[in-house]
């Protein structure tokens, strides 16, 4: 399968989040799955090379507006990158590329990434599929969402979302 990883740009080498998103990338090339990233740094340049370095393909999924804000390019470790000019199409791409999707800890664009996800397979305009939330902080940013705003969201709509707390719990969830 396709799995989208999203996840924060932050997590330097060495930095428990980047061995752990290095690890995710890692499982899931030894069982045959193709990674897709930002194709950056952080957790996109950890899942990468994960991926590389278990023999895993790699692809960077990458955007001319992310790189007209902060001058980078595609990490070393991506193989193939897909090109887009504009970041909802890099999102887009990153969403409607893959065959599941996991996140591990992020920002505001890695939320973006998972709310858009989870709103197409509400509105059935991508048929549903695996959307993972690897770590307590995602568990506990949607608890307060549900508790605040529940009434507006259906328990199928929260069903679309599945918590775990680490790597090996992901690869489980994904292979049930």
């Amino acid at each position: 399968m396709n799995i989208s990883v999203f996840g924060g740009s932050r997590p330097t080498p060495d930095s428990p989040a980047y061995e752990e998103a290095r690890a995710l990338g890692a499982l899931l090339a030894q069982r045959g799955h193709a990674v897709l990233t930002g194709g950056y740094m952080g957790v996109m340049e950890a899942v990468s090379r994960g991926a590389s370095e278990a023999g895993g393909r790699v692809i960077g999924v990458t955007c001319g507006d992310i790189e007209a804000w902060r001058p980078t390019k595609a990490n070393g470790w991506v193989q193939e990158e897909r090109r887009f000019q504009t970041l909802p199409e890099r999102i887009q791409a990153l969403i409607e590329g893959c065959d599941a999707a996991m996140a591990l800890p992020g920002g505001a664009g890695t939320l973006t990434e998972i709310t858009s996800m989870w709103n197409l397979m509400i509105v059935e305009a991508l048929p549903r599929r695996p959307l993972i939330l690897i770590g307590q902080g995602w568990r506990s940013t949607f608890d307060c969402f549900f508790d605040a705003l529940g009434s507006y969201m259906s328990a199928s709509q929260r069903e679309l979302l599945s918590f775990v707390n680490d790597a090996n719990e992901a690869l489980k969830k994904l292979e049930d």
